[in-house]
């Protein structure tokens, strides 16, 4: 009686280790301990190894196999093409009611602008009808107050300012006679300063050296 390890004993008679396993933990096969090693008897386990089934096919049986397997590819195609159909309509619908749902909003904002604008020029129209009418020009002039001297002062006067502008000097040249009117403005009477700005009284004095 010889005995072998699982391995050998799976690889010689063609089945895997778990089977010969399987064979010794049903009572199956015979085993012992050596060493700490387990061994099959090989008496015990001439029935393991398995029958080899082998199918008989004809060549109509194959034909028909093929068959099945084109048809049934067929339909699979179909059923794919016809899922395609299905997503691409879908995702279609779904771009025309975000179009649909846009064009609404915008026309929502319209009619709300429309009603907005409305709603405005109603106020502005009771608004003109509840002003009163305005002064006429005689009215005003009539009941204009009277200037004080200071201000008839001043109204005979023309800026520096102005002057330099209307007579079309350089902003380099007004730069100079700026400087000039702050350095004789406590010295000659007739630089006149309102504030921060200077004045001319044209009609009382000639400024012909300082203005060259």
């Amino acid at each position: 009686m010889s005995k072998m390890s699982v391995a050998d004993a799976a690889e010689h008679f063609g089945v895997s280790r778990e089977a010969i396993h399987n064979r010794i933990r049903r009572g199956s096969l015979e085993s012992v301990m050596e060493d700490g090693v387990k061994l099959v008897i090989v008496d015990a386990i001439k029935s393991v190894k398995p029958r080899v089934q082998t199918r008989k096919t004809t060549p109509g049986s194959n034909d028909r196999y093929y068959k099945f397997l084109e048809e049934q590819n067929t339909q699979l195609q179909a059923k794919v093409e016809k899922l395609e159909d299905e997503t691409r309509t879908l995702r279609d619908q779904k771009e025309q009611m975000l179009i649909d749902e846009r064009i609404m909003i915008e026309q929502i904002y319209k009619d709300k602008d429309e009603q907005l604008k409305n709603i405005l020029n109603t106020f502005k129209e009771q608004f003109m009808l509840s002003s009163p009418a305005p002064v006429r020009e005689e009215e005003h002039l009539e009941a204009e107050i009277e200037l004080t001297p200071k201000e008839k002062e001043e109204e005979k006067l023309i800026s520096l300012k102005k002057y330099l502008k209307e007579n079309g000097y350089s902003e380099k040249k007004k730069q100079k006679i700026l400087n000039r009117f702050k350095k004789y403005e406590n010295i000659d009477r007739r630089v006149i300063k309102i504030g921060k700005k200077f004045y001319l009284d044209l009609v009382q004095y000639s400024y012909d050296e300082l203005l060259k």
